[in-house]
């Protein structure tokens, strides 16, 4: 039932060995491909044929060692039961790449330069398909063991709290990872308290008596906040067993989203809140971005905007550009443009209310622009400025966000970045007339996960999406 778990250093091992045979078998079909087979894929190579096939092969004793230890640092040869093939897979590509420059450079020194680096090129793709063949079909063929009950790993939850029922529900759905808890440990719940099918077991103080029988093979502390104070004792008393021991903090209420961690000089530091964007480069690269897009768009749809311009103009006494003060990154107001789609009225009216169905003061002109979200593309001017950004969280007025501070939790993280002309709530209908909620969890998902990729996506779908908004009036 539980060989490969209680075998795990020669699976590891046995591991090792299929790679080394791997990148033997790789290179060896590189040669063959580049010398003997009379296919040419790329121009002729000018190295080719001047070295013996001795000289090749003698280069084996230096790959196939330095490939293996970058697997090694690339966290290849490390158990993932719950890790995605994904990252795997990428992590591969990005050994053999490291592993084929690195070569490259060593030729670079010893002036070597009639061996073929044709030959080395296929030697990299033939490697990482391979490879990632076998590491495929080793992934798969544990998981379904895994499922069928097989290579289990049987854990024990030290706490009964919400990031134990957690862990429960995640391992219930991914029965191939090949955990089975045996039961929850706990001193304020009763014994024989179920969850999904996983019992109390009994208190915390019944670990003197469980761990010396040597049938677990992790613990998984998942302690409630009120019970933190024991957290060191049971530590110390896992690690005198020898019983791998994890620790799943119950910070849910606290921390509602992803931390991460810093070492401050030796000293873990638990950031409550990941923002790529608090990174200068990154600031950097979305604001050059920002700058060039938006001239760029600017000058693409300036006939649009003059069209757009001299319809407003006619279409009721007032100016053409509507200017309205939001609030921005870290919290400072600025004025946001817009084609003006209302006959004019008073600040305090304009501040206070928002807009509503068939609302009396939109002008005819106004209501097929905030349908289209043309009104918006003055802002333009704001993401050049450097008020807005292209994509972001939406501004909001002053008198909203003072409002929706106190009554929405975490409203306010979404002035860390700056707000944006289209976000990920609008492409997935969080506009006008929505709810604030879902809108601010759109907004911080964006604001954690931010990557020119996401904005690039967002940029996109706001093609087909972001312009037609149905909740506008």
């Amino acid at each position: 039932m539980n060989l490969i778990n209680d075998n795990q250093k020669y699976f590891n091992r046995l591991h090792v060995l299929m790679d080394a045979l791997i990148l033997a078998l790789s290179y060896t079909l590189a040669w063959f491909l580049k010398f003997k087979s009379g296919i040419s894929f790329f121009m002729r190579d000018v190295a080719a044929g001047t070295l013996s096939m001795q000289t090749y092969f003698s280069a084996l004793i230096v790959i196939i060692p330095g490939f293996l230890l970058l697997y090694y640092l690339f966290n290849l040869y490390s158990a993932k039961r719950s890790g995605s093939m994904r990252g795997d897979l990428w992590n591969v590509v990005r050994a053999n790449s490291v592993g084929l420059f690195l070569f490259l450079g060593i030729l670079y020194v010893a002036r070597q330069p009639h061996f073929s680096r044709w030959m080395l090129f296929y030697f990299f793709v033939l490697n990482v398909f391979i490879d990632s063949t076998f590491r495929i079909i080793v992934f798969v063929s544990l998981q379904k063991l895994r499922a069928k009950g097989y290579n289990v790993r049987y854990v024990l939850l030290v706490g009964y709290s919400r990031a134990a029922e957690q862990y429960i529900d995640r391992i219930r759905h991914n029965p191939q990872w090949g955990y089975v808890v045996r039961g929850i440990l706990d001193d304020s719940i009763p014994r024989g308290t179920e969850y999904k099918g996983v019992k109390v077991i009994g208190q915390i103080d019944n670990l003197f008596y469980i761990l010396p029988q040597n049938k677990l093979d992790e613990i998984a502390i998942t302690l409630a906040l009120e019970s933190y104070g024991r957290l060191k004792e049971i530590v110390n008393l896992c690690e005198k067993s020898g019983v791998h021991t994890k620790f799943i903090p119950d910070y849910n209420s606290v921390i509602p989203s992803q931390p991460y961690t810093e070492d401050l000089d030796g000293l873990p530091v638990i950031n409550i809140r990941h923002v790529p964007l608090t990174n200068t480069l990154n600031r950097v690269v979305k604001r050059l971005f920002d700058l060039i897009c938006g001239l760029l768009i600017t000058i693409v749809v300036s006939p649009l905007l003059l069209l757009l311009a001299i319809l407003v103009k006619t279409s009721s006494p007032g100016p053409v550009i509507f200017k309205q003060e939001r609030v921005g990154l870290h919290n400072k107001p600025f004025q946001m443009y817009k084609f003006r789609s209302m006959r004019m009225q008073t600040p305090e009216d304009e501040e206070k209310e928002w807009t509503t169905k068939n609302d009396p003061r939109v002008t005819k002109i106004g209501r097929f622009m905030r349908k289209s979200s043309f009104d918006e593309f003055p802002q333009l001017f704001n993401v050049i400025k450097g008020d807005m950004s292209l994509v972001g969280p939406r501004p909001e007025r002053p008198f909203f966000v003072e409002k929706f501070k106190e009554e929405i939790p975490r409203y306010m993280i979404k002035h860390q970045v700056r707000p944006g002309m289209t976000g990920w709530a609008q492409i997935n209908g969080f506009r006008g007339d929505s709810s604030i909620r879902k809108r601010i969890d759109c907004d911080l998902y964006y604001i954690e996960n931010w990557s020119m990729g996401l904005d690039l996506k967002i940029l996109f779908l706001t093609i087909f999406k972001g312009f037609v908004n149905k909740n506008a009036y």
